[in-house]
């Protein structure tokens, strides 16, 4: 079964599916879906409605929203930052754990890209609500990227891009105040904070977030964590051996964490 939804985060109306086991018995286990950066609740290639129409199929349910500012959620890009999706993903997370039919001390989370980044953060920051963490090409350095591309770009062009307000990029205006937020953040100190299993997938010639940004999660999360590499896989696994590779791994991995351990 699968409905549209909806709830309010910051002020803001944001829009999202919800997918339930069909003829399920007592309550299930929930995965939470967060997408990248100008991405949305369903990805490229419907890689997200693939993934939730999967773990229906293993008795799984979950919830895919787009952030504030993306997709079909109220906002403007425009004024999107890192903090504010971390905190609608609080309050996603809070809405899970209400959800009629779902366990609320089963709950998996799943993140692509910058979605990895805010779901290795709430990990982090809500350790003893969340089960377990799966990570798609995680991009935990996000502010030393963002740093190094005001370096590159020289502080006078940074002024001028302050002074309009925000960089055009590909049809997306990402506001100043995006590049002034995650800088400040350390992505990394949070999530290191989260202790149970994590499985890690990348794509072996992502040019988008490198391996070795998922190898750095490694040294935080130490034995918890497995890194697997989708061989010649770019960064959101855009060919269909890639993509079915990775929602198999990543189906068996939540029921494996989410069912079979409470068996």
């Amino acid at each position: 079964m699968q409905k549209a939804i909806e709830l309010v985060s910051q002020g803001l109306t944001l829009r999202g599916m919800l997918h339930m086991p069909d003829n399920a018995s007592g309550k299930v286990p929930a995965a939470i879906i967060f997408h990248g950066f100008t991405g949305n609740k369903m990805e490229p290639h419907f890689i997200f409605v693939k993934l939730s129409r999967m773990l229906e199929k293993k008795g799984i349910a979950s919830v895919r929203f787009d952030f504030g500012g993306s997709g079909e959620s109220d906002g403007d890009f425009i004024d999107m930052t890192l903090s504010g999706e971390i905190r609608d993903a609080h309050n996603i997370l809070d809405y899970v754990k209400k959800l009629d039919g779902v366990d609320p001390d089963r709950i998996g989370i799943v993140g692509l890209s910058m979605g990895g980044a805010v779901a290795s953060v709430l990990a982090g920051e809500r350790k003893d609500e969340i089960k377990t963490l799966c990570l798609w090409a995680p991009a935990g350095t996000m502010g030393e990227l963002i740093k190094k591309q005001i370096d590159e770009l020289g502080h006078e062009m940074f002024n001028k891009i302050r002074r309009a307000g925000y960089m055009e990029r590909g049809g997306f205006r990402v506001g100043i105040g995006f590049y002034e937020d995650v800088v400040k953040l350390d992505i990394f100190g949070k999530a290191k904070e989260f202790d149970k299993d994590v499985l890690i997938i990348h794509g072996e010639k992502d040019q988008t977030v490198p391996v070795v940004v998922s190898e750095k999660y490694l040294e935080y999360y130490g034995d918890r964590a497995t890194l697997k590499i989708i061989k010649d896989a770019d960064h959101t696994f855009n060919n269909s051996a890639w993509e079915k590779e990775t929602i198999n791994l990543t189906a068996d991995y939540l029921e494996k964490e989410l069912i079979k351990a409470n068996e």
